[in-house]
């Protein structure tokens, strides 16, 4: 797939995107966030990082970066977009994913290894991996707490939006566990963990690497 990776001012884990993405065989074109053309990508990601400081809300500057409303046109017209812990952030505040992202309940930075484990068998991300396994994914984030109402997440439940959730010890106190979601449409993904960080053999870890594989196996891209 030609797929483009959009840089923020602050994001800091578009380097690990694009080099896990070219090692798992895609070409990859980097979208700045002034760009007004997403250059004929088939799929758009937003990496993680702390796009403009994250100074009034994760996410909510960005949101309003050019390259955005090509973005939101993009997955509205059925393209796909994946957004990784600041990138799902940015997707909530966009709109494009339900639900918000708050700050943890320790109140401080949480980064180490997690336990997932996959929800949904729909969506295209988690599909292929095993429902009853865990996978070892690494979070890094201040403000990673998922939050829905209860209407919301009845629907997530009902259309099978969950794509992970945290096994084990609910690290940033999110609703029922949640991880990570999907739209109702199942085009567009965001998720906390980074997988990019956990793909690659050096890294001792390559869990992240099966995430991707599900994703890329199950996307339906125009020949």
């Amino acid at each position: 797939m030609k797929i483009g990776v959009v840089i923020f001012p602050g994001s800091n884990c578009d380097q690990d995107m694009i080099y896990t993405l070219q090692n798992l065989g895609h070409d990859v074109v980097e979208l700045w966030h002034k760009d007004t053309d997403l250059k004929q990508v088939e799929m758009v990601v937003l990496p993680g990082g702390f796009s403009y400081g994250d100074y009034l809300r994760s996410g909510a500057i960005a949101r309003f970066s050019p390259i955005m409303e090509q973005v939101i046109d993009f997955a509205q017209n059925g393209g796909y977009v994946l957004g990784v812990c600041n990138g799902f952030q940015v997707l909530c505040e966009s709109g494009l994913l339900p639900g918000t992202l708050l700050h943890n309940t320790s109140h401080t930075f949480i980064c180490k290894n997690v336990q997932l484990n996959p929800a949904s068998k729909t969506a295209a991300i988690s599909a292929s991996l095993d429902a009853e396994g865990s996978y070892k994914i690494p979070v890094a984030h201040g403000e990673g707490r998922y939050y829905i109402d209860e209407d919301g997440l009845k629907n997530l439940k009902d259309n099978d939006q969950i794509i992970f959730r945290y096994a084990g010890e609910n690290i940033n106190g999110s609703i029922d566990h949640i991880a990570g979601v999907c739209n109702s449409t199942k085009n567009v993904f965001g998720m906390m963990p980074h997988p990019e960080r956990a793909a690659d053999p050096n890294l001792g870890n390559e869990d992240g690497r099966l995430i991707f594989e599900s994703l890329f196996s199950n996307l339906e891209v125009p020949a």
